[in-house]
């Protein structure tokens, strides 16, 4: 049992690991009954804990005094990671909400917060609403075949994000690909290549677009997020460049990859449990809880670090100041303390406390955009929609950040 547990918490640094579901939750489900709080030593990697209890998950989100984003917010290989210190040595590294804390986090935040608000994200309706029907109708106009993952779902969040910065559609290729290469960087088919180093330079390379974009916004204000960025100001003082850069990085990217990985996930369960999509079509009601199950069934961020900043124990475990915790969401989300039928896609499950936007003070700035357009693109495909099922194999990009499908061939009846 003690080999087979090392190994389960080994395989949380594979990228290739959350291309197989199966081996992914066996191995997750085997951490939670035998060592919530584990300790990894991979190659390649400087070690950390893997917490995969939702409870423990949930007092570290809570604790963000005691457990801090920086100075390791993400897994990455140790060359990453060094390379990634001397960016910051250099000033030209990632500070986004992701890799900050405390009072610094909180205003920052701020800035982007008004945007997000459900009541802002009403007004973004109509377009949204615009593109679900462009996305739905292109369904329709492939003819009944398609790469849902590859031609759909890429896309529609995409054009989102880019009407809320305000950016022009013809820079969709260019911010495609960038984001595909900054979150594909361990996948062959996604990555720029892969020396793990090499996601450096797609980080230079959005610098350099966004730099160009916040040049713009300043020198002429529009009514979009980038200008609000652009031109925000904390404590009397104007962000720095790089701060500004990075808030469009992360709005740009994460806003859209990780929508666009639950969306095709959501489709792909549909397709394999035909009980439930006939549920839905049968009570739209249910497209709420639906878009939930979706995101706790995907999980499309599979994970993120903590940094112990003093002493302390968790779960009898004792972890020291500077050491780092993995929060695997995979694992909280399938929690069979917390979620009845953990395995079980059940569009009307409530309550549903999934872990897919994290809590508490990092909880996701975009969350009720990214609800938003699931649940418009369900509201706009489900009454055109007379048959859905798979038409090839699925496959999921190697990573262990952001994830979710990168193929994800149909065969479906939409009405035009």
């Amino acid at each position: 049992m003690t080999n087979a547990v090392e190994a389960a918490g080994l395989m949380l640094a594979e990228p290739g690991t959350y291309t197989d579901n199966d081996r992914l939750h066996e191995g997750l489900s085997l951490l939670r009954r035998e060592s919530p709080v584990h300790r990894v030593e991979a190659a390649d990697y400087r070690p950390f804990w893997a917490v995969t209890r939702h409870a423990d998950i949930m007092e570290i989100e809570r604790d963000h005094e005691r457990f801090r984003n920086a100075p390791r917010p993400v897994l990455s290989p140790r060359a990453l990671d060094e390379r990634l210190e001397q960016m910051v040595a250099e000033g030209r590294a990632l500070r986004t909400l992701v890799h900050i804390d405390g009072r610094e986090h909180r205003l920052l935040r701020a800035i982007g917060a008004d945007w997000f608000r459900p009541s802002v994200m009403r007004r973004m309706e109509s377009r949204v609403r615009e593109l679900t029907r462009r996305s739905v109708d292109q369904m329709a106009a492939l003819g009944g075949e398609c790469d849902f993952a590859a031609q759909i779902s890429m896309d529609f969040p995409l054009y989102v994000i880019l009407s809320l910065l305000g950016m022009p559609e013809d820079d969709f290729g260019l911010m495609r690909a960038l984001t595909q290469e900054l979150f594909g960087n361990s996948d062959p088919d996604k990555a720029r290549d892969l020396d793990p180093a090499s996601a450096t330079l797609v980080i230079d390379d959005l610098f350099a677009y966004f730099g160009k974009l916040a040049a713009s916004r300043r020198a002429t204000p529009t009514e979009d997020i980038a200008s609000t960025i652009a031109n925000a100001q904390v404590d009397g003082e104007y962000l720095s460049d790089q701060d500004v850069l990075s808030y469009f990085i992360i709005v740009a990217t994460a806003g859209h990859d990780t929508t666009s990985g639950a969306l095709a996930g959501g489709i792909q369960a549909l397709a394999e449990h035909p009980e439930q999509l006939r549920r839905l079509k049968a009570d739209p009601s249910l497209i709420p809880t639906a878009v939930d199950e979706i995101i706790r069934w995907t999980t499309p961020v599979t994970s993120f670090m903590r940094n112990a900043a003093e002493d302390c124990t968790l779960r009898g475990v004792q972890i020291r100041a500077g050491d780092a915790l993995l929060l695997s969401y995979p694992s909280g989300n399938r929690d069979e303390d917390v979620f009845a039928d953990p395995f079980t896609f059940d569009v009307g499950r409530t309550p549903n406390k999934h872990l897919s936007f994290g809590f508490g003070v990092h909880y996701c700035l975009g969350a009720a955009l990214a609800k938003m357009e699931i649940a418009a693109f369900l509201q706009e495909l489900l009454p055109r929609l007379d048959s859905l099922e798979l038409a090839g194999e699925p496959a999921l990009a190697a990573t262990n950040f952001v994830g979710g499908l990168k193929r994800l061939p149909i065969r479906y009846s939409v009405t035009s």
